[in-house]
């Protein structure tokens, strides 16, 4: 059943860590078919791929797409589902089955969000118990714990739902992508739900990307998605927040100009969540004070 899956993979500049992943995905039994969409890599990712893996489709882009690099990679799959993996994480031998078989068994079914092991100590990460222990109201036409949120290295996703939806944002670019994403796979009437016996397993690359750049986006994209499908009093209210925090943080000093540059793009783009997926939103940030 894990052919009917494709694993799709963005991916600048860590060849290395992509062709290990490569190789595990490759022992899966039956080896999923793999997309590999790589965003204007500097270390000849695309050639090293073609070259070792001549299985694996590889798009090879001329400029960094950031997350929505992804939406290529599921427009050329041709299964009817897809998984995303990073180039530093791969998926439990079984867990694209037992993903395939969840989607097979709920048709409204539109994300499966996996239980995600980090390291070689396989840890869990933190994000596993919030999943498992949401608060949203479960719905019988999902098989686990409604959620409005996931880790895009290790979900499983309805390629119909998905595309219905848009993908991610190219206005967000990168992180935090996977919450708007559930917004809008919610407000289209598609479930999304934990498996903890899906599995994935991440393996952090060692040269991580500056720190403080990675926190600019995750402000800049709070922001830009209250922007893009919540009230004006929650815009506001988080508009202010990171304008007093940007006085004395040059991180979210840096998030606010960001965030004003793309805000003209986020209004034309603006489209309030239905009431029932708002009052979810609020349940989760309510629960998380």
């Amino acid at each position: 059943m894990s052919g009917r899956v494709t694993v799709v993979i963005a991916t600048r500049d860590r060849r290395q860590e992509l062709i290990r992943t490569l190789g595990h995905l490759q022992e899966l039994i039956p080896p999923p078919p793999v997309v590999v969409v790589d965003n204007g890599s500097t270390d000849g990712t695309a050639q090293a791929v073609r070259e070792q893996f001549t299985g694996v489709m590889v798009l090879a882009l001329r400029r960094n797409y950031g997350a929505p690099a992804r939406n290529l990679g599921v427009l050329v799959s041709r299964t009817p589902y897809v998984a995303f993996s990073d180039d530093a994480s791969s998926w439990a031998p079984g867990a694209l089955q037992r993903a395939a078989a969840a989607l097979d068994s709920y048709p409204r079914l539109g994300l499966v969000a996996a239980r995600t092991l980090v390291g070689p100590a396989e840890r869990p990460d933190p994000v596993n118990p919030l999943m498992a222990d949401s608060p949203l109201p479960r719905s019988p036409d999902a098989p686990g714990p409604s959620v409005l949120g996931f880790l895009a290295c290790s979900a499983v996703l309805r390629r119909r739902a998905f595309c219905e939806v848009g993908g991610f944002s190219s206005l967000l670019f990168f992180v935090g992508e996977e919450r708007l994403l559930c917004y809008d796979l919610a407000t289209a009437g598609w479930e999304r739900a934990y498996l903890d016996d899906v599995v994935a397993h991440h393996h952090p690359c060692a040269h991580r990307p500056d720190p403080e750049h990675r926190r600019v986006a995750e402000l800049r994209n709070a922001l830009l998605t209250a922007v893009l499908r919540r009230p004006l009093r929650v815009v506001f209210a988080a508009a202010a927040a990171l304008a007093q925090d940007s006085v004395h943080d040059t991180a979210a000093r840096r998030a606010l100009r960001e965030a004003l540059v793309r805000l003209p793009t986020a209004l034309r783009q603006r489209a309030l969540l239905p009431a029932p997926v708002e009052e979810q939103v609020r349940m989760l940030e309510d629960g998380a004070r």
